[in-house]
């Protein structure tokens, strides 16, 4: 087995290879008006944009401290990140927001503005992020998370952050 064949299967241009609709083979050629190579299906014409997914999030403050969650699942198990998770069909972003720090965490937040987007190229999500206000519930560990902390901005362990736009977000939360 090459190293290639010991990756584990991801949704990329390269490995999106049926069409949706019919099953088809997918071709990858030049699409109108810019010419830019997609995933066309052989059979029904049906184009393939493969386009990244939306992850939303909150970064919960209180009495000034940001309450932080260890992952329990892959990517970046036990690394640290805020509350979050993708959008589901049919919900809006602010909705999945508040419905994943609620799953997440046990909490019910209010949504206090966008803090910002994040997005990186060949990154297959697009991560948006709200600043947060707790307004009741309880801390709780599920499945996806083995710890939580609420931590000051000197005590947040940025060699041991999850992800990219974990670390952009608090930086962009800390600089007001």
């Amino acid at each position: 087995m090459s190293a290639d064949e010991d990756a584990p299967l991801s949704l990329a241009p390269s490995t999106v290879r049926y069409c949706p609709l019919c099953a088809a083979a997918l071709v990858r050629i030049p699409v109108p008006p810019d010419q830019k190579e997609e995933a066309v299906c052989s059979s029904c014409g049906f184009v393939f944009y493969l386009n990244p997914k939306v992850v939303a999030g909150t970064i919960p403050v209180e009495d000034g401290r940001i309450l932080l969650v260890r992952r329990n699942i892959d990517p970046s198990k036990g690394k640290w990140t805020f509350p979050g998770g993708f959008v589901d069909w049919g919900e809006t972003v602010t909705g999945a927001a508040v419905r994943e720090t609620l799953e997440e965490t046990g909490l019910r937040v209010d949504l206090d503005g966008l803090l910002g987007v994040y997005s990186y190229p060949n990154f297959p999500v697009v991560v948006v992020v709200f600043r947060a206000r707790v307004r009741g519930g309880a801390l709780q560990l599920t499945h996806e998370i083995q710890e939580f902390a609420w931590m000051a901005p000197g005590e947040i362990p940025w060699e041991s952050l999850a992800f990219p736009s974990t670390k952009q977000a608090l930086r962009d939360l800390l600089s007001g």
